[in-house]
């Protein structure tokens, strides 16, 4: 009972955090759009906004999150987890809504396996399938980064800090005195931590609890190679999905960004994009919210020449077309298209 107290007050620890960091983001971007009338350039640029690219850039996302859903079900069918396809399209969907609307411990992924793992007799098999699915999606989309750095961005001073220094060493010490600031005030909180008892008590639990999901990934990977080791092909042609879907993911915010002023070589938005989508799968914001659209923004302005406004208004596109595509979760949950009784299961009889 005191273990379970203990796990509930860090889980609701780490919400708050969470909750601050989105909070104190969003504070210091309306701070920042309030000076020199960026609102008002702001406000501009989505009146101006052609339509018809947000609906091609919202139509292709909406399609790839399709994609998404069929490399999920063929991971499950490579464990003969006999899930119907469309059953698998109707929880990614509502994973995407849980990721990105509810503030909450519980995540999209936790929702997915929730409901497979209830309605199939392979449940630690469904389960696998979906860290092996994010696992996946966050490699691919890692390389396609790195691959497209590679191939056009490497050598050519694109990503070096910009005006008179000419490297991230310069960049530091352009902003040494913010940076020694950041440095100071987290050596503070740490040392405060280690000399308050209750502080050094949230330390250890912070760091067993670190430890704890540290490990719990290690061994969740080390099953995931050996089941799916047995099944290269599939495997194959799941990384092969990922990487078509978020390639034309990029490519129909490319055309949505032309639109809007942010008018750079279409090959910075394969590396910031998924860069941007790495980052923002570390949980330290509610759905990478505030992490995603403020890098992302950063990237474009500093590493690609765009104006500001034009690059904050993409990054703001990115998460309306997320919200948008995730509110067909929430009818599927109102509807009750997510309930067992809806699904073809594993089971010899369906389940009531």
């Amino acid at each position: 009972m005191i273990a379970g107290t203990k796990v509930k007050k860090s889980k609701y620890i780490f919400l708050s955090l969470r909750i601050a960091v989105v909070i104190c983001g969003v504070i210091w971007a309306i701070l920042w759009f309030s000076r020199d009338q960026r609102w008002s350039k702001l406000v501009a640029i989505f009146r101006q906004m052609n339509m018809v690219f947000f609906a091609v850039a919202l139509g292709v996302f909406i399609i790839c999150q399709i994609l998404v859903g069929l490399r999920w079900w063929l991971l499950l069918r490579t464990q003969s987890v006999s899930i119907d396809f469309w059953a698998a399209v109707r929880l990614h969907f509502l994973g995407l809504f849980y990721n990105n609307f509810m503030p909450s411990s519980v995540g999209g992924d936790l929702i997915r396996a929730w409901y497979v793992t209830r309605h199939t007799d392979k449940r630690f098999a469904a389960a696998l399938s979906v860290f092996v699915d994010r696992a996946i999606g966050l490699l691919s989309t890692l390389i396609i980064a790195v691959f497209f750095y590679l191939l056009f961005l490497q050598g050519r001073g694109t990503l070096i800090a910009a005006g008179n220094t000419g490297s991230y060493l310069g960049f530091a010490a352009e902003h040494k005195w913010p940076i020694l600031m950041i440095i100071m005030a987290l050596a503070a909180i740490f040392c405060g931590l280690l000399l308050y008892k209750p502080g050094r008590v949230i330390l250890k639990r912070t760091w067993l609890h670190a430890c704890m999901h540290g490990l719990s990934i290690i061994k969740k990977l080390k099953d995931a190679i050996i089941i799916y080791c047995s099944k290269p092909l599939t495997i194959l042609t799941v990384f092969g999905l990922t990487v078509i879907l978020q390639i034309s993911t990029i490519t129909g915010f490319w055309l949505l960004g032309t639109d809007i002023g942010v008018d750079v070589s279409i090959k910075y938005y394969y590396v910031f994009f998924t860069l941007t989508w790495v980052l923002g799968a570390v949980p330290v914001s509610i759905g990478g919210a505030v992490v995603v659209e403020g890098s992302l923004a950063y990237l474009f302005v500093r590493f690609a020449g765009a104006q500001a406004e034009p690059a904050a208004a993409l990054a703001l596109c990115q998460r309306i077309v997320w919200m948008l595509a995730s509110l067909s979760g929430a009818a599927i949950h109102l509807l009750g298209a997510h309930l067992p009784k809806e699904f073809f299961v594993d089971y010899q009889k369906p389940c009531d």
